[in-house]
Formats: structure tokens, sequence, C-alpha cells
């Protein structure tokens, strides 16, 4: 399906589970991936609530303009797409939940539309973090995102569907955990979406943007109380995730005035993909909760 009215533009597909009876789940992908990342999550969600999964815009089969990234591809930009479609398909406020800029995204929503969102179910990125960003160790991980911000990304993938293949198989291969060994069907199935002309270039545009967890980070300011994310909050926190290591975890409060901290053991970078099941369970007990 199709989102019905374009915000900045930008039209949303999504796919959408449930016959409208029950409350609403918004689930938002990361990077690189599409609405496929939560493929087993929304089996196990579905009997719990409608369930809507959306390609943010410039991924998957979501519009992908030739526009100024800084205006049309950050975190508030993405949220009010997700914003629109939560007033066209949920007869109410969702439960929202994301990881990687997923988590940003539904963050800004939280932040700017809280009374579009229940709750929260997020895992990393998580302000708090700080220059600690900056420290030698994290730099080795986080080099993709300066190279996001260069021309000669463009050049070098965009449209070469080997050269898109070796990167997002690099990206699936290292920040998963141990154990986990990414599922060739669905990387032949991102290779398919991020390798056809500027479907790359579009990806990553909300690194063109600035919204990158460098950028995010930086730029944080600790918000007065008044100021802190109100909705009740979850965070998943992988065990080993490279690159949000389980300290940087120690600041969730400063910015959240309802959060609860949960690990995921053994789990890499990609949450809903490697623990589906706790993942899924985590956004049915904010279902339950918020519906007593």
């Amino acid at each position: 399906m199709r989102q019905e009215t374009a915000v900045d533009g930008f039209r949303l597909a999504y796919d959408r589970t449930g016959d409208g009876t029950r409350p609403t789940v918004v689930l938002l992908h990361g990077w690189p991936g599409d609405r496929t990342d939560y493929r087993e999550v929304v089996p196990l969600v579905a009997p719990a609530a409608e369930v809507i999964v959306p390609d943010l815009r410039g991924f998957g089969a979501s519009d992908k303009l030739d526009a100024e990234p800084v205006r049309q591809y950050d975190a508030a930009a993405q949220a009010r797409s997700v914003a629109a479609l939560i007033e066209q398909v949920a007869p109410g406020p969702a439960v929202v939940a994301g990881y990687d800029i997923g988590s940003r995204i539904a963050q800004a929503l939280a932040r700017n539309r809280p009374d579009l969102v229940r709750a929260l179910v997020i895992a990393p990125p998580l302000p708090g973090i700080g220059d600690r960003i900056l420290a030698p160790e994290a730099q080795r991980e986080f080099w993709y995102q300066a190279f996001h911000n260069l021309e000669l990304s463009t050049q070098l993938v965009d449209g070469r569907p080997e050269a898109v293949r070796a990167y997002l198989r690099h990206f699936w291969s290292h920040w998963s955990g141990p154990g986990y060994e990414p599922d060739a069907e669905h990387l032949d199935h991102l290779v398919s979406v991020y390798a056809a002309p500027g479907a790359f270039t579009a990806s990553i545009n909300w690194y063109r943007a600035g919204a990158g967890a460098v950028a995010a980070s930086l730029a944080e300011r600790v918000p007065a109380a008044r100021d802190r994310i109100a909705v009740p909050t979850t965070v998943l926190w992988p065990e080993h995730d490279p690159l949000f290591p389980s300290e940087w975890s120690d600041r969730i409060g400063q910015f959240f005035a309802a959060a609860r901290l949960s690990r995921l053991d053994g789990v890499g970078h990609f949450s809903p993909i490697e623990a589906p099941d706790r993942f899924a369970a985590a956004v049915v007990a904010a279902v339950r909760a918020d519906t007593g």
C-alpha cells in the first residue's frame, strides 16, 4: 500500500497487518535495510495489534526525491511522513518501535508529535553518547558516515549491484552478533532494492542531512527535565553491538522521563532480525501496558 497524502512530496510504501480493531504498532527499519527487517517480528505482534511497517523516505518502495537532504531526509522530516501515515491509518496514537535510523526517527516523532505516540520501543542509537563517539575505537566503526558524505561513495557504489552486495554484506556481517549468519535471501532482496540507480544515494541522504550518529551525538544537549521525551519508553540494548557499546546506556535518564532499559544478551546491532522474539515481546508488552 502507499500513503494517500504526500508529505514534502514523499509518499511512503507500507505493509499493514490487522483488521483495524486493535491498537496500532508502527515499526521503523534501519540502514541498510527496509521494511522487511521486521518480517519475523510482525507475525508475533499481529495477534495483539494492528501492525504498520513503512519503508522510510528514500528506502525500498517509498519515494526517492532529488531533494535538498537537510530539509527532506533528516529525522524531523522522516518523522513528518511517519506522523502523517499514523494519522491516515490509525484510529489513535501508536506504539512506535525502531532500531538504527528508525530509533532516531521514533524519538523525533515522540518529541515533536507526542499526541501520536502511546509508547516507544527502541534500540540504539540513543542520546547520551556525546563526544565519546570521537574516541579512536568508536571512529574505527563510524568511518562509513564520513564516506557517505563524499560524492565518491555514490561514484563507487550507486547503481553497481556487485558493489552494493559487497558493501551491504560487510555491515550485515560486521554489525551482527556472534553466531549470526546474514540470511542470503534477505541480502539478495536488499541488493535488489539498493542497487537500482539512485537508490543507494537516496538511502545515504540520511547521513548527508547530518542525521547520522556522529553528527547527532556531537550536537545533542541535555534537555531540561520538562523537555525530556515523556512517553513510556523501553530501550533494548544489544550486548554485541560494535557501534553502540553497552556502557553508552548510562545517560538515558537525562533524555527520557520514563525509560526502562532491557539488555539483549547475545545480540548484535540488528535487534529485530537477530532477536525477533524478544523484540516482539517488548512491543506487545508496551501495547498491553498502555491498553491495560
